[in-house]
Protein backbone atom coordinates (compact mmCIF):
# COMPACT_ATOMS: atom_id res chain seq x y z
CA UNK A 1 0.00 0.00 0.00
CA UNK A 2 1.22 3.21 -0.77
CA UNK A 3 1.69 6.69 1.12
CA UNK A 4 -1.18 8.29 -0.06
CA UNK A 5 -3.24 5.24 0.56
CA UNK A 6 -2.69 5.51 4.17
CA UNK A 7 -2.87 9.39 4.00
CA UNK A 8 -6.30 8.43 3.29
CA UNK A 9 -7.03 5.97 5.42
CA UNK A 10 -5.64 7.65 8.30
CA UNK A 11 -7.81 10.72 7.40
CA UNK A 12 -10.81 8.42 7.60
CA UNK A 13 -10.01 7.30 10.36
CA UNK A 14 -10.17 10.86 12.07
CA UNK A 15 -13.28 11.79 10.30
CA UNK A 16 -14.61 8.73 12.31
CA UNK A 17 -13.46 9.52 15.34
CA UNK A 18 -15.26 13.45 15.10
CA UNK A 19 -18.01 11.61 13.91
CA UNK A 20 -18.36 10.16 17.29
CA UNK A 21 -18.42 12.83 19.51
CA UNK A 22 -20.91 14.79 17.46
CA UNK A 23 -24.59 14.58 18.11
CA UNK A 24 -25.25 14.78 14.39
CA UNK A 25 -24.49 13.02 10.94
CA UNK A 26 -21.64 15.56 10.03
CA UNK A 27 -17.90 14.20 8.95
CA UNK A 28 -19.54 10.03 8.19
CA UNK A 29 -19.72 11.28 4.77
CA UNK A 30 -16.18 12.66 4.26
CA UNK A 31 -15.04 9.45 6.15
CA UNK A 32 -16.59 7.34 3.81
CA UNK A 33 -15.13 9.23 0.31
CA UNK A 34 -11.95 9.42 2.02
CA UNK A 35 -12.00 5.27 1.87
CA UNK A 36 -13.04 5.95 -1.40
CA UNK A 37 -9.92 7.63 -2.00
CA UNK A 38 -7.34 5.31 -0.11
CA UNK A 39 -9.10 2.75 -3.09
CA UNK A 40 -8.47 4.59 -5.55
CA UNK A 41 -5.02 4.69 -4.54
CA UNK A 42 -4.30 1.57 -3.66
CA UNK A 43 -5.31 0.91 -7.07
CA UNK A 44 -2.69 3.23 -8.62
CA UNK A 45 -4.57 6.00 -9.77
CA UNK A 46 -3.15 9.38 -9.76
CA UNK A 47 -3.56 12.26 -7.11
CA UNK A 48 -6.15 14.25 -8.84
CA UNK A 49 -8.12 11.03 -9.37
CA UNK A 50 -8.08 10.69 -5.76
CA UNK A 51 -9.13 14.05 -4.72
CA UNK A 52 -11.86 14.08 -7.16
CA UNK A 53 -13.61 10.84 -6.19
CA UNK A 54 -13.33 12.24 -2.67
CA UNK A 55 -15.15 15.54 -3.34
CA UNK A 56 -17.48 14.02 -6.06
CA UNK A 57 -18.51 11.12 -3.68
CA UNK A 58 -18.73 13.26 -0.58
CA UNK A 59 -21.17 15.90 -2.17
CA UNK A 60 -23.10 12.97 -3.74
CA UNK A 61 -23.38 11.63 -0.28
CA UNK A 62 -24.64 15.43 1.47
CA UNK A 63 -26.69 15.65 -1.28
CA UNK A 64 -28.80 12.22 -1.22
CA UNK A 65 -27.99 11.26 2.67
CA UNK A 66 -28.45 14.29 4.79
CA UNK A 67 -31.97 14.74 4.53
CA UNK A 68 -32.85 11.26 5.18
CA UNK A 69 -29.98 11.79 7.89
CA UNK A 70 -31.65 15.00 8.76
CA UNK A 71 -35.53 13.15 9.11
CA UNK A 72 -34.06 10.13 11.44
CA UNK A 73 -31.32 12.53 13.94
CA UNK A 74 -33.71 16.00 14.28
CA UNK A 75 -35.50 15.70 17.70
CA UNK A 76 -38.83 15.96 17.94
CA UNK A 77 -40.22 18.87 19.66
CA UNK A 78 -42.73 17.77 22.62
CA UNK A 79 -45.58 19.57 23.39
CA UNK A 80 -45.72 20.36 27.02
CA UNK A 81 -48.96 21.14 28.65
CA UNK A 82 -48.65 24.87 28.66
CA UNK A 83 -48.75 24.45 25.35
CA UNK A 84 -52.12 23.00 24.70
CA UNK A 85 -53.70 26.45 26.13
CA UNK A 86 -52.34 27.83 22.65
CA UNK A 87 -55.46 28.94 20.93
CA UNK A 88 -57.89 28.49 24.07
CA UNK A 89 -59.97 30.78 24.85
CA UNK A 90 -59.94 32.53 28.57
CA UNK A 91 -61.25 35.58 30.33
CA UNK A 92 -59.59 38.66 31.57
CA UNK A 93 -59.40 38.39 35.30
CA UNK A 94 -57.14 40.92 36.23
CA UNK A 95 -57.22 44.14 33.36
CA UNK A 96 -53.67 43.77 30.99
CA UNK A 97 -51.56 46.46 31.08
CA UNK A 98 -49.01 47.26 29.18
CA UNK A 99 -47.61 50.20 31.56
CA UNK A 100 -47.10 48.10 34.62
CA UNK A 101 -46.57 45.30 32.52
CA UNK A 102 -49.03 43.29 34.64
CA UNK A 103 -52.65 41.47 33.82
CA UNK A 104 -54.09 38.02 34.33
CA UNK A 105 -56.23 36.30 32.46
CA UNK A 106 -58.35 32.21 33.34
CA UNK A 107 -57.75 29.81 30.43
CA UNK A 108 -58.96 26.26 30.73
CA UNK A 109 -59.82 26.54 34.75
CA UNK A 110 -56.13 27.76 34.95
CA UNK A 111 -55.16 31.49 36.06
CA UNK A 112 -51.81 32.84 34.06
CA UNK A 113 -49.98 35.89 33.76
CA UNK A 114 -50.67 37.54 30.74
CA UNK A 115 -49.59 40.46 28.15
CA UNK A 116 -51.71 41.73 24.93
CA UNK A 117 -50.03 40.81 21.95
CA UNK A 118 -50.86 44.26 20.26
CA UNK A 119 -49.54 46.34 23.58
CA UNK A 120 -53.13 47.73 24.21
CA UNK A 121 -54.77 47.49 27.66
CA UNK A 122 -57.51 44.96 28.07
CA UNK A 123 -59.99 45.56 30.53
CA UNK A 124 -61.35 43.05 32.92
CA UNK A 125 -64.41 40.70 31.65
CA UNK A 126 -63.35 40.90 28.21
CA UNK A 127 -62.37 37.83 26.04
CA UNK A 128 -59.30 36.76 25.02
CA UNK A 129 -57.96 33.73 22.71
CA UNK A 130 -53.72 32.97 23.53
CA UNK A 131 -52.21 33.62 20.81
CA UNK A 132 -48.62 32.02 22.65
CA UNK A 133 -46.16 31.72 25.30
CA UNK A 134 -43.27 34.25 26.54
CA UNK A 135 -41.64 32.46 29.39
CA UNK A 136 -44.55 32.11 32.22
CA UNK A 137 -46.81 34.25 30.60
CA UNK A 138 -49.73 33.75 27.78
CA UNK A 139 -49.80 36.76 24.93
CA UNK A 140 -53.07 36.93 24.36
CA UNK A 141 -55.47 38.85 21.76
CA UNK A 142 -58.85 40.64 22.14
CA UNK A 143 -61.22 38.69 20.80
CA UNK A 144 -63.97 41.42 19.04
Amino acid sequence: MNSLAIMWLILAVVLGVIEAFTPALVCIWFAVSALAAALISALGLGVWWQIGIFILLSVILLIITRPLARKFVASKTVATNADRIIGAEGVVILPLDPIENNGQVKVMGQIWSAKSLSGERIEKDAAVVVKGLEGVKVVVERIR
